[in-house]
């Protein structure tokens, strides 16, 4: 194969021509100007041969059929024109796959994601491999754009308008197993037999002929719509204008030529593509394919973690050597004794049950991976350990002491901790080695949050560090590399606005008016109610700390201390600023308002706002002025993966480069002034308003390196 070539072509005896997609190069296939031309001029060659019986499209990548469009395009000059040559090139080459006079297969190996599942829906069948690494979606609404290659066109005729409106509007990917049961595959084979059964099915099959579906029909769509666009609503608060329109394109599409729905599809996309939320969730995109590729100078001396040692199976334990058992890592999980390690493993296996209910796993997998556990609660021989991962209790003392038993019995170059707080250093000090010592901070749920704070203290070696990092991708996690200092990254920003908002509360205002605010916002969750899923004794303490170690920060009020007190510790004690009923059913505590003012002073929701908001991003700004971390896009990529940070507003430091600095300056001071001096703007924030600069280069590109798909 030519080196610039990505596409070969094969022809049988049979007359059915094989079209392979492998990009010269890379480990992904993706779809760009330059490969959608050599597809067309294949096409030129199958509309020309007389007695051609079929098409198959398959990938020679073993874990990806097609990832997608080349997102370049829309990250870096974002020049419309460019983008919509690209749409209408895709639209046109794909319109002619579904065109040919022979039945087309498409042989789905590994993810067909975006336009790689566009380019199979224009197939007239689809057999998908039931290898796990198999997965089909449309993900274009979480990247706030939408399928604009004929995907939400051609789903709704082929499943119906309710599975469509499901794979669009969620952008999930599914397995081969639920892709048959939506609609989107014709069969599903085991991988060794895939080709053969598409070979079967090619010889017999004839063009397919559309299916009728009566939720297409206008009175029932009508209703499936309504319900659809309640819960997209539900969901994003209309926040995110991508889903919406999706949903406009898809029903609009039921009641017009292919063609014209096409068109729609492209005139959408431009214009979504040309908005904010979309250029900040495509730079999320990228800041994630970031921290896959993040590093240190001496990476090649990173040691292979295959058995690691799990200490405590609290919580934060259990969870972490699930993921790692998932994963297929063998882990010993280390208790004080009997009864904490059982409830351990009673969590592991709710883990687990919940991910075969969910189909993440089969009972298969879910029982070999618990099998990779094992238990202990005695002394074991530890020689074949090749990293420790520290979950026990947050207090500094008793640390100290487990790693100082952990360095005198653990020959292993690593000894990791996952505090969410203390020190690296001062849970390092006294030992011998201080240097294996690093931070691996997990966050909860462990299973379904993406991202570890890999934090480094004076002493850690370059390679305890480079064996952290590589240990946390290979699990599938997204690293942010942090400076051991107050509170790392993440809880170094949000403690602060826990306090401001538990200050707000105390004030006398409502709980539903602090909570409205912050989700009208884009956060995914209010943060008196987070307080409540932390445990107000747990963020008590982090607060009190951090306030201890950073004297510029507004100390705690007595009011949590006096609810603790009570035993209000939030969800697991039944009631904190919530009381928790029946199925975990949340209403606001009533009796909290004891410890509130009666008479608030009359403010707007701008200024409470400004309070929850402009402490995180004053915060954000002072760690990046400390250098806590590196580059402003890890400050944004830690809130965005570890608070759930309204990825569309792109980060704390993106949202003030789009407010302008010099009106988050002039916020602050004048909250400073009214409210109190924790308010004061951080100097960088000051020296770049005065500077008319930002932090961020205008028109700046993620993707400097290589390609990514969508």
């Amino acid at each position: 194969m030519n080196a610039k070539e990505n596409i070969r072509r094969e022809s049988a005896v049979s007359g059915v021509v094989t079209l392979t997609f492998d990009r010269a190069g890379s480990s992904v296939n993706l779809f760009d100007r330059a490969t959608l031309d050599e597809l067309s001029g294949h096409l030129d060659f199958l509309e020309a041969e007389p007695g051609l019986k079929g098409l198959v499209l398959r990938s020679a990548k073993p874990k990806i059929f097609i990832a997608g469009a080349d997102l370049k395009g829309f990250g870096q000059d974002r020049d419309p024109q460019r983008i919509s040559r690209l749409v209408d090139q895709g639209q046109r080459v794909f319109d002619r796959i579904a065109r040919l006079p022979f039945p087309t297969v498409a042989a789905i190996q590994g993810a067909a994601i975006g336009g790689g599942l566009e380019i199979a829906l224009a197939c007239d069948y689809r057999v998908a491999s039931s290898d796990p690494a198999t997965k089909l979606g449309l993900p274009e609404t979480m990247l706030g754009i939408i399928p604009a290659w004929g995907g939400s066109t051609r789903l709704p005729r082929l499943i119906g308008l309710s599975g469509a409106l499901e794979v669009i509007l969620s952008g999930k990917q599914f397995t081969a197993r639920e892709a048959l049961r939506l609609g989107l595959v014709d069969a599903v084979a085991p991988p060794e037999r895939l080709l053969a059964e598409i070979a079967k099915l090619t010889l017999r099959a004839r063009k397919r002929v559309q299916p009728i579906h009566f939720t297409n029909a206008f009175p029932i769509a009508q209703v499936i719509a309504a319900q659809a666009r309640r819960r997209v609503l539900a969901k994003t608060r209309g926040l995110y204008p991508a889903p919406l329109a999706a949903l406009e394109v898809v029903v609009a599409g039921l009641n017009t030529t292919p063609a014209r729905s096409m068109e729609n599809e492209r005139r959408t996309l431009m214009a979504l593509a040309s908005g904010q939320a979309a250029t900040n969730l495509i730079r999320t995109f990228f800041l994630q394919e970031r921290a896959k590729k993040v590093s240190v100078a001496d990476a090649s001396s990173a040691a292979q973690v295959s058995r690691v040692m799990v200490v405590g199976a609290g919580v934060m334990g259990a969870g972490i050597a699930q993921w790692l058992s998932a994963r297929g890592l063998r882990v010993v999980l280390k208790e004080v004794g009997p009864e904490p390690l059982g409830r351990g493993l009673q969590s592991i296996t709710r883990l687990y049950r919940d991910a075969v209910r969910r189909r993440l796993f089969s009972e298969a997998e879910a029982r070999a991976g618990f099998d990779r556990i094992l238990p202990a609660c005695e002394d074991l021989p530890l020689s074949d350990v090749d990293m420790v991962v520290e979950a026990a209790v947050e207090n500094l003392k008793v640390k100290r002491d487990l790693f100082c038993d952990l360095e005198s019995r653990v020959p292993c170059p690593v000894l990791a901790t996952n505090t969410s707080a203390l020190s690296i250093d001062a849970i390092a000090d006294g030992l011998q080695h201080p240097e294996r010592v690093v931070g691996v901070h997990f966050f909860n749920p462990v299973h379904r949050m993406q991202l570890v704070e890999v934090v480094y203290g004076r002493r850690t070696s370059q390679m305890a560090l480079a064996t952290a990092l590589q240990f946390v991708k290979d699990i599938g996690k997204l690293p942010v590399l942090v400076k051991d200092s107050p509170g790392f990254l993440v809880n170094r920003i949000l403690v602060p606005y826990l306090v401001e908002a538990v200050r707000i509360f105390e004030e006398g205002y409502r709980l539903e008016r602090i909570e409205r605010l912050v989700l009208d916002f884009g956060l995914p969750m209010g943060p008196l109610r987070l307080i409540d899923e932390v445990g107000l004794d747990v963020a008590a303490h982090v607060a009190a700390d951090l306030s201890s170690r950073l004297r510029h920060l507004a100390p705690l009020s007595g009011g949590i201390s006096r609810m603790t007190a009570r035993n209000w510790l939030g969800r697991k004690s039944g009631r904190g600023f919530y009381e928790y009923g029946v199925a975990g059913k949340e209403l606001p505590n009533p009796l909290a308002a004891e410890y509130q003012a009666l008479h608030p002073v009359l403010v707007a929701d701008e200024e409470l706002r400004d309070r929850l908001i402009l402490v995180m991003v004053n915060e954000a700004a002072r760690c990046l002025e400390e250098q806590v971390v590196a580059e402003p896009e890890d400050v944004d990529f830690g809130m965005i993966m570890g608070t759930g940070w309204a990825p569309f507003r792109g980060g704390p430091l993106r949202f003030a480069d789009a407010a302008g600095l010099s009106h988050v300056v002039a916020r602050l001071q004048a909250l400073q002034k009214r409210i109190g001096p924790h308010f004061g703007p951080c100097d960088l924030l000051v020296r770049r308003a005065e500077a008319n600069a930002t932090f961020y280069p205008p028109g700046e590109v993620l993707a400097r390196e290589e390609s990514h798909p969508a």
